[in-house]
């Protein structure tokens, strides 16, 4: 790792990761009765555990509302969620007061377009290695995963490799 991205990981008190394309591969599967499943990794529910056991909070902001998220969120523990926000960057403000943190020590994965002015903004931007290539223009990170095969975990294990 570079010094540079070292200087960014070690800052790192709260990790914010959208869902679609990032916890999950983006598909969206559907039942014969016409409900949408999601397919998450558990390994990613791993990095959100890891990340906790070193006192860095982990929130989610996704322009969905669907109950599926929030009963992942509500097992992985997660601090807070966000449900339909289109404009993520929009709500930075609010979240460095609620949890005493500023911008430079945020991390932010996502991979498509609302996700450009939050990258922009945050002290470490991720991307998954299938993001869009605008997001892969405006990030520090570019995992070697895809959104849903553990681009999450690359990204809690790199800033946990600066913690330790």
């Amino acid at each position: 790792m570079n010094s540079s991205l070292a200087k960014r990981c070690s800052k790192i008190k709260l990790v914010i990761t959208d869902v679609d394309g990032v916890l999950t591969d983006g598909g969206m599967y559907y039942t014969n009765k016409g409900d949408i499943m999601k397919r998450f990794f558990a390994r990613d529910g791993m990095g959100v555990t890891l990340l906790k056991k070193k006192k860095i909070l982990t929130l989610i902001i996704t322009k969905e509302k669907t109950e599926m998220v929030r009963q992942w969120a509500k097992r992985m523990k997660i601090e807070k969620m966000y449900e339909g926000i289109i404009q993520k960057e929009l709500i930075l403000d609010n979240i460095c007061k609620k949890f005493k943190v500023k911008p430079d020590e945020i991390s932010y994965i996502g991979d498509d377009v609302n996700d450009i002015e939050l990258l922009k903004k945050v002290g470490l931007a991720a991307v998954p290695n299938d993001a869009i290539n605008e997001a892969k223009k405006n990030c520090q990170y570019k995992c070697k995963a895809v959104g849903g095969h553990g681009a999450f975990r690359e990204l809690a294990d790199l800033i946990l490799l600066e913690k330790s």
